[in-house]
């Protein structure tokens, strides 16, 4: 079964943001990130990893995101098999997001270790899946 395991917040102000969410809930910073493409955050409970992203490409981004909009930007699950998800992704009618895809060069191993691909979701929510997790995460059999 997938799990939820990474969540990922747009925000114009990444050191507020963490901020808030180390100060009232405790979350621990696993990693702080400055790319090319974004800068903020990654977050954990120990079982799921919050990213705040502040970015820095539009691409990256996401057509229907922009580089001002601030609010949940998507979230990922942990999966046992990648190509099993993208059959199951298009069976469902919901396709790989190629321009985000491209812009991160995903379906390589990431700065990150993750080997992530990301998907159009319904209501609009991109969905990250990644066979190797995020950090600060717990593993997949938790």
């Amino acid at each position: 079964m997938a799990k939820i395991k990474h969540i990922a917040i747009a925000t114009q102000d990444a050191d507020k943001t963490a901020k808030f969410y180390i100060d009232v809930f405790g979350l621990e910073e696993v990693a702080k990130l400055d790319s090319p493409t974004a800068s903020g955050y990654f977050l954990s409970d120990g079982d799921i990893n919050l990213a705040i992203l502040n970015f820095k490409n539009a691409d990256v981004a996401g057509s229907e995101y922009g580089l001002d909009y601030s609010g949940l930007h998507h979230i990922g699950f942990q999966v046992e098999d990648l190509e099993q998800i993208a059959e199951r992704m298009v069976n469902a009618g919901h396709q790989a997001r190629d321009d985000m895809n491209h812009a991160l060069a995903m379906g390589q191993p990431s700065r990150h270790g993750n080997v992530e691909y990301k998907y159009g979701g319904p209501d609009g929510v991109v969905i990250d899946v990644s066979a190797t997790g995020w950090a600060g995460t717990s593993p997949i059999g938790k």
